[in-house]
């Protein structure tokens, strides 16, 4: 039988060798394969056969094992050795902090210490878990608290894929079934493509987590390059976070804009392959001042005017230290009621866990470290425009 062994695998198997040789110390996350990468380090890297790697793969995501002990059906050899070179979960719970709306926010440590926050968002039959993909983030948006961290590094594959498979064996007797998975807590998941990208296939495989494809949205500023790839390589749902109705405004929230502006951005998502009835959804965050106004509205009419879509809009969910207010309930209702009047499909994102910092644009710990320089000039900007009004 062929098997096809690719750059991961073959990191893996040299990581492997090391181990055993007694050259290396740290363990093989078994969470790091998609299924094909599985049974090819299974076969290749453990000499074992195919049938065990699909075994231990159903285990890991049917079955939730959170030991490889439980894994009856696998010989004690091979259980004894994958205990010895591996583990299934590479990060720690470290709890869950209920909102008062019913949100939890659950933490994670890493093995350096990082802490990943990911958010469970109850709702009446489809409960959604907000998953993240990086420690802190790059993009630098002047209203996402997370910015604020800078970017610490990308988790890897079994670092996401864990954060879904713990909150499905701490989470479930209390919350019921998760059934939806967003790719909007810390991070840009475009920005992590390949591990981004090998954790979809995990969540969405019939015989590892069975997420429907139409229940897991990947939500990203707009790194065109990546979303062109995205669109070819997985089938899953796509949420832009657009933020801006020109190149100037956006350009001041968003640092992504003056590589991949709004035009390149929005032909990038008129060739993107939907399939009938599917359609993109743009995130629009009202920010008082400079995102909320009727003109603001009546531009975002015209640059969606050509692209199956739908918005949705999120009001600024307020964080230390930030420059920016949330509008008043009129202004909100107004703008929604604008985009309603002149056709677009619009939705209302609920705020949800904001007490908790746990709502959209609230997630991270900057600590003490000081912001990220490019931050630091955009945001001096917006308080002086304020001083200025």
């Amino acid at each position: 039988m062929s098997i096809e062994i690719n750059a991961h695998v073959e990191d893996a198997i040299a990581h492997l060798e090391q181990l055993e040789a007694g050259e290396a110390s740290e363990p093989i996350d078994l969470m790091d394969f998609s299924l094909e990468e599985l049974q090819a380090f299974v076969i290749e890297g453990l000499d074992e056969r195919k049938f065990r790697a699909d075994q231990l793969f159903e285990w890991m995501y049917t079955h939730l094992a959170e030991d490889i002990g439980e894994m009856t059906n696998l010989s004690k050899k091979f259980r004894a050795r994958l205990e010895k070179i591996g583990r299934l979960q590479p990060i720690e719970f470290k709890g869950a902090h209920p909102s008062d709306d019913g949100t939890a926010k659950l933490t994670f440590k890493c093995d350096d210490n990082a802490i990943i926050e990911t958010v469970l968002i109850p709702a009446d039959g489809r409960n959604t878990l907000c998953i993240s993909s990086q420690v802190g983030c790059a993009m630098g948006c002047t209203f996402c608290y997370t910015a604020k961290m800078g970017l610490r590094r990308h988790l890897s594959t079994a670092e996401i894929v864990a954060q879904v498979v713990i909150a499905r064996q701490k989470m479930t007797e209390k919350y019921g079934h998760i059934g939806n998975i967003v790719f909007m807590g810390m991070g840009e998941p475009l920005h992590n493509y390949d591990n981004v990208v090998r954790a979809i296939r995990i969540l969405t495989h019939q015989s590892g987590l069975d997420f429907s494809r139409r229940r897991v949205t990947v939500s990203t500023s707009g790194l065109v390059p990546q979303l062109e790839k995205l669109g070819k390589d997985v089938d899953v749902q796509l949420a832009i976070s657009l933020n801006g109705t020109n190149n100037e405004q956006r350009g001041k929230l968003m640092p992504v804009n003056d590589r991949w502006d709004i035009h390149e951005l929005l032909e990038c998502l008129r060739n993107y392959p939907l399939e009938k009835r599917e359609r993109i959804t743009f995130e629009y965050v009202l920010i008082k001042g400079i995102t909320d106004r009727l003109e603001d509205a009546a531009r975002l009419v015209k640059l969606v005017d050509d692209i199956p879509c739908k918005v949705n809009i999120i009001p600024f969910n307020p964080h230390p230290e930030t420059p920016f207010e949330t509008p008043d309930e009129e202004t909100i209702l107004a703008f929604q009621q604008y985009l309603m009047d002149h056709g677009v499909h619009v939705l209302r994102r609920a705020t949800r866990g904001r007490d908790e910092m746990a709502a959209c644009g609230q997630l991270g710990k900057p600590g003490d470290r000081k912001l990220p320089a490019h931050l630091r000039k955009r945001l001096a900007k917006f308080e002086e425009e304020a001083r200025q009004a």
